[in-house]
């Protein structure tokens, strides 16, 4: 079992350098499965995010603003060769801090961030920033694409490491540079890519950490300096950052908020439906964005199906997320189990609890809860429309697959889905009628080289894919004279 060592940081990362902060004030970083610190780090303050807008601004005006797209393909796979040493260490911080299982963190904060990385550096060294267009008019025109400048991102900590890559990659494609906002919950990873950036070479001011609270936040979004945020979290903060952008005529990608619904078809079959589900609707311990958390069953097979979920919640090992056999690990928080197991409460007020309910047995000093079950939901139950972000899952009845469609758009969210059949074309056509942004037939995985986004509440904008660069690049045109 890997283990994370106390980590006390005392500089943030900006201009390339190890700064000291503004302030003296610190966070405490609490690992998840004890709710003992586990580390500390500095509290950025408004004048570490000028500092850090200003070594970004800088950068962007100064050689990495004419660098090729060859150079950056570069340096992003040197980027990748340096997380890739370090993908053990980034991944066990990640579990320590908010619970991730060490074998989803390992896959998807580490290999996969890799993976993502080498596939932006492939982007880079292909993609075409000019084109010349002849005009019908008698002339031709040069199309640009050019950065859009100094990029503030703001990172959650469900998924911390991947979650910087997706703003990181594409932003770095394009030729902007960044200021990042990682979570207070998960900050001691940042310090460890800060790190393999300094080894990569990135050039000084390109790429910038400052850990900060809400109001810290809220200072990079509308900071003069900045020219394009991006942001993944909750839909209620994610629509204050869209009213400031909007204020400020300012670009924004926003990956917000789901309660997306996994469509069991008639002919589904228990074995793979159960497998799947593990990661579909019970990844990162529930808390995923785009996890299939409302249950779509057909009523002839209401009873089966629930008794089938049911069982496999109850069979899911619980325990220290360090624990490579471990299958659900802890909340993030002390304060985020609350407000899971206010939930729970009233769920079992709306309907019927046929699995878990409670805080597991011998489980440890963390803050963990029993993967859940709820039976007998009513699409309308408040279980059903908001968001839990946590291991609870809520089976819905439909009576045929126009009712599973209606249910499952029936949300103000819109960001993920699965629909469950032998038939996989057959899943395909009811796929293409849910409103959403993604959706997976018989299992669910997001594609580097497909765009992922929501759509309502959902969020605006897309990342991952070559679609990801589009709010990171403005359109220029050059008209040329005839002849």
């Amino acid at each position: 079992m890997a283990v994370l060592e106390q980590s006390k940081r005392d500089a943030f990362f900006i201009g390339g350098e190890w700064v000291k902060p503004s302030t003296s004030k610190r966070f405490e970083v609490i690992g998840a499965n004890t709710g003992e610190v586990i580390g500390s780090v500095p509290e950025g303050a408004e004048a570490d995010i000028d500092r850090a807008v200003v070594a970004a601004r800088a950068a962007f005006n100064g050689p990495w603003g004419r660098t090729t797209g060859t150079e950056r393909s570069a340096l992003i796979n040197r980027f990748a060769d340096a997380i890739e040493k370090r993908s053990a260490d980034i991944s066990t911080a990640v579990s320590s801090q908010n619970g991730m299982p060490i074998s989803l963190s390992t896959q998807l904060e580490g290999a996969y961030v890799v993976g993502l990385l080498r596939y932006y550096a492939h982007m880079a060294s292909t993609m075409q920033f000019e084109e010349r267009r002849p005009s019908p008019m008698g002339f031709d025109t040069l199309v640009r694409r050019e950065p859009l400048g100094v990029v503030g991102g703001i990172v959650p900590w469900n998924y911390p490491v991947l979650l910087s890559i997706l703003k990181i990659g594409p932003a770095l494609v394009s030729g902007c540079t960044l200021v990042l906002k990682p979570s207070p919950g998960t900050v001691l990873d940042s310090y460890i890519v800060a790190e393999a950036a300094q080894e990569a070479g990135i050039p000084a001011g390109v790429i910038n950490w400052v850990p900060g609270d809400r109001e810290v936040g809220a200072h990079l979004v509308s900071h003069p300096g900045i020219n394009k945020v991006a942001f993944t979290g909750s839909t209620a903060a994610g629509r204050k950052i869209a009213e400031v952008c909007g204020r400020l005529l300012r670009p924004v990608t926003l990956e917000l908020g789901g309660k997306s619904a996994a469509i069991i078809l008639e002919d589904a079959e228990i074995a793979p439906l159960l497998e799947g589900m593990g990661f579909a609707s019970f990844g990162n311990n529930g808390q995923t964005c785009a996890a299939s958390t409302r249950i779509l069953v057909p009523a002839s097979r209401y009873d089966e199906i629930v008794d089938a979920v049911a069982g496999m919640a109850k069979s899911l090992k619980v325990g220290s997320s360090l624990d490579p056999e471990t299958q659900i690990g802890p909340m993030a928080s002390e304060a985020h189990r609350n407000v899971v197991e206010r939930y729970i409460a009233k769920g079992k007020t709306e309907a019927r609890l046929v699995a878990g309910g409670g805080r597991p047995k011998n489980a440890g000093n963390g803050w963990f809860v029993e993967p859940t079950v709820f039976a007998d939901v009513d699409n309308n139950a408040t279980i059903s429309q908001e968001e839990i972000f946590g291991p609870v899952l809520s089976i819905i009845k439909y009576q045929d697959e126009d009712d599973a469609v209606r249910i499952a758009n029936d949300s103000d969210f819109g960001l993920g889905g699965t629909v469950w059949s032998k038939d996989s074309l057959h899943a395909q056509d009811v796929a293409r009628r849910v409103q959403t942004g993604s959706i997976g037939v018989n299992g669910y995985m997001l594609d580097i080289n497909a765009p992922f986004g929501g759509v309502k509440a959902s969020g605006m904008g897309r990342e991952l894919g070559p679609e990801s660069l589009n709010s990171y690049l403005a359109y220029k045109s050059v008209y040329l004279p005839a002849g």
